[in-house]
């Protein structure tokens, strides 16, 4: 079976499912895009860690971390390894050092930890086939660079398009109030506001 390496692109929230968002994967090395609908808290675990913020609190996919240290078990990598009826299928593949494992679970859980632990994502051919999006039928629908993500609260399902972006936090607002913002959207553990906001100072700080 040969894997296809994929790579984060982005998160954007739906228009068309409320409460969800849209996790879209590119080929490394290619140009197809693999969009992935997936929740709102997988979403926001998924969007701290990228944007590097730390909860005040663990949450589910840094206990999974904390644990799986503590009793020796590496991380090797993610894989999409299936589509059927709409919802895709994931294994987090792991070792504990004499054998290696594989582990079940829905592809933003399984990304939300493989980020946590650094390792490569990786789907299969099949599942390009058949739900992957050409680079140029993006191009003709919406901007892929600031895509956010789109759920379904059982399962990780396949949407028609990748949604709009998600508007950036206003220019006008200054540089104290978003860092007020920011402490606010932490403590409140809104984490997909505190990205937002993050990456609107990063921009006016760079």
């Amino acid at each position: 079976m040969k894997k296809i390496q994929l790579e984060i692109l982005g998160l954007s929230s739906s228009q068309s499912q409320s409460g969800s968002f849209a996790l879209i994967l590119g080929e490394k090395s290619g140009n197809r895009r693999l969009p992935i609908i997936i929740g709102m808290f997988e979403a926001q675990s998924i969007a701290i860690q990228i944007e590097k913020i730390s909860p005040n609190r663990p949450l589910t996919h840094d206990l999974f971390k904390s644990f799986a240290e503590h009793v020796h078990v590496a991380i090797l990598e993610v894989l999409i390894s299936d589509l059927k009826e709409g919802v895709f299928y994931s294994k987090i593949v792991c070792s504990d050092g004499a054998t290696t494992f594989e582990l079940d679970a829905r592809p933003s859980d399984a990304i939300a930890i493989g980020l946590r632990f650094g390792v490569p994502i990786f789907t299969v051919e099949s599942v390009l086939s058949e739900a992957g999006i050409i680079l140029s039928d993006l191009d003709e629908n919406a901007d892929d660079s600031d895509e956010d993500d789109e759920d379904d609260e059982d399962d990780d399902t396949n949407p028609d398009a990748p949604a709009p972006s998600t508007p950036e936090p206003s220019g006008q607002v200054s540089l104290d109030e978003l860092t007020k913002m920011l402490a606010q959207a932490l403590e409140k553990e809104d984490y997909e506001k505190a990205a937002k906001i993050r990456d609107e100072l990063n921009k006016r700080n760079g």
